[in-house]
């Protein structure tokens, strides 16, 4: 599958006449919870030839492929990211620190990852993963029973937020390095959960496991007690002189 993916992007790249900057995976395998069945989700970060730039109409700022069983596969162009970097646009930092990355441009990484810590904003990027865990428990956890991939997707993001609301740094990606703030007593449970997730299709359901329901709650509570304070704008200078550097 990766040798499909490195083909795909190597058509993008001719077919759209764009430059790849950085792709990789941003969804269950890179967050460490794949089920055998999960799909490959990759979006990439590219850039036009300097004459597209050069016109009086705004180029396209996304190149979307039908999504297949396996692959769902998109991108965005350079501005549109930077200009979401600014907000601190919480999927965007995600890819920047996805541990499957299919290519990527050693210099324009280096430079974005270094400006990550100037234009986070803590409050932008919780009220991002609160709103998805606030989502999953209204809507996949409040049944008889529940897939169990839906656990993942509301732990990770309240991981996250307490990330956040402890140290007022942008989060990790991997739901190994967030699990450190799991709850002693939880671990056994979630360990349980990670094996059969590895084992079983992406519909598989389960009974509601009540201890996590009751920890979900409780964090939730607490990491909305935490929101931080709008953050103060950053100077956009530095990713002006990005964009122009990269600019073929």
């Amino acid at each position: 599958m990766t040798e499909a993916i490195h083909q795909r992007l190597d058509s993008i790249r001719l077919d759209f006449r764009v430059n790849i900057l950085h792709a990789c995976e941003s969804g269950s395998r890179a967050w460490g919870f794949a089920s055998p069945d999960s799909d490959y989700d990759v979006r990439f970060i590219y850039i036009h030839k300097r004459d597209h730039y050069l016109s009086i109409d705004e180029p396209h700022d996304v190149i979307e492929l039908p999504i297949s069983d396996l692959l769902d596969i998109n991108g965005w162009e350079l501005r549109k990211a930077l200009r979401l970097f600014r907000k601190s646009n919480a999927p965007l930092y995600e890819w920047l620190q996805s541990p499957i990355v299919y290519q990527s441009d050693p210099d324009f990484i280096e430079s974005l990852r270094g400006l990550m810590s100037t234009y986070f904003s803590p409050r932008a990027m919780m009220h991002h993963y609160l709103s998805m865990v606030n989502n999953v428990m209204n809507n996949d956890l409040s049944g008889i029973e529940v897939k169990l991939k839906k656990y993942f997707y509301a732990l990770r993001p309240i991981l996250a937020s307490r990330w956040i609301a402890e140290y007022n740094e942008v989060p990790p990606m991997e739901f190994a390095k967030l699990r450190v703030l799991l709850d002693k007593d939880l671990h056994t449970i979630i360990d349980d959960l990670l094996a059969k997730k590895a084992t079983v299709d992406e519909k598989f359901a389960i009974n509601p496991i009540m201890e996590i329901h009751r920890w979900l709650d409780s964090q939730l509570a607490y990491c909305e007690s935490r929101i931080p304070d709008a953050s103060r704008s950053s100077d956009s200078e530095p990713l002006n002189e990005l964009f122009r550097k990269f600019i073929l």
